[in-house]
């Protein structure tokens, strides 16, 4: 049987074995929830990366630039990771090359994986169907802050542990923590995110918005599949 594990920080991703599998990269506030958006708004394909720098050196080469630090679109950048804006920006066919403070890293992090994906709430049901399709075991990664455990990304964990059962064996206790969490706050996700230290922290710089949107389930019917560097849409 197919497993399912939850790393729940990137700083633990060493502990994990991620050959031969698909690492879901989860970064509900906002990474992953604005690939989702943009895809489905008529960007071409995402380029994830790990430096403002190399942000910048694909903007030279064409690309249009999405850098966030600390919540914040980056100076010299005209958008950072927010969902919202991406789907107002009208970059049809457009190639982006994006940079986070949580999200890419963790992307970047799970290179071993021989399948890496985006998951958020906004693609929920999308993500659980493609990991059913396939006939690969499942690392669910957390970005968290700055390797901090945060509380979104492991209940987005969680309700993917808890659609994927029983077709995959819980392999870890992390699997096992993350679901009975999402459990526990799966008919108020938004009052449970509301006492949470990331919300806190966006709501100051006036994005509940954002928030509010990246709480949505199955606002996308896509998944943002890692192919050559580049994120692409698959449904």
């Amino acid at each position: 049987m197919r497993t399912i594990e939850v790393c729940l920080s990137p700083a633990l991703i060493g502990c994990y074995s991620l050959q031969g599998k698909t690492a879901v990269v989860i970064d509900v506030l906002r990474a992953t929830s604005a690939m989702a958006a943009a895809l489905a708004s008529g960007v071409k394909a995402i380029r994830p990366v790990a430096t403002v720098d190399e942000c910048l050196e694909w903007v030279a080469q064409g690309y249009e630039g999405a850098a966030e630090r600390e919540g914040q679109v980056v100076a010299g950048f005209s958008i950072g990771n927010s969902p919202l804006a991406f789907i107002k920006a009208g970059y049809q066919d457009a190639l982006v090359a994006l940079t986070t403070t949580n999200g890419t890293k963790a992307m970047k992090l799970s290179h071993d994986a021989a399948e890496i994906i985006a998951g958020a709430f906004v693609n929920l049901e999308a993500v659980v169907q493609y990991l059913q399709r396939g006939e690969r075991s499942v690392v669910l990664v957390c970005a968290g802050w700055k390797d901090n455990f945060n509380l979104e990304d492991t209940l987005f964990a969680g309700a993917v542990v808890h659609a994927l059962t029983p077709s995959f064996e819980k392999a870890d206790d992390a699997s096992l923590a993350s679901e009975a969490l999402y459990l526990q706050h799966a008919t108020n996700l938004m009052g449970a995110i509301e006492q949470s230290s990331h919300f806190r922290r966006l709501a100051k710089l006036g994005i509940e918005d954002d928030i509010r949107f990246c709480m949505q389930t199955n606002h996308f019917d896509l998944v943002p599949v890692l192919k050559d560097g580049l994120l692409i849409a698959e449904r």
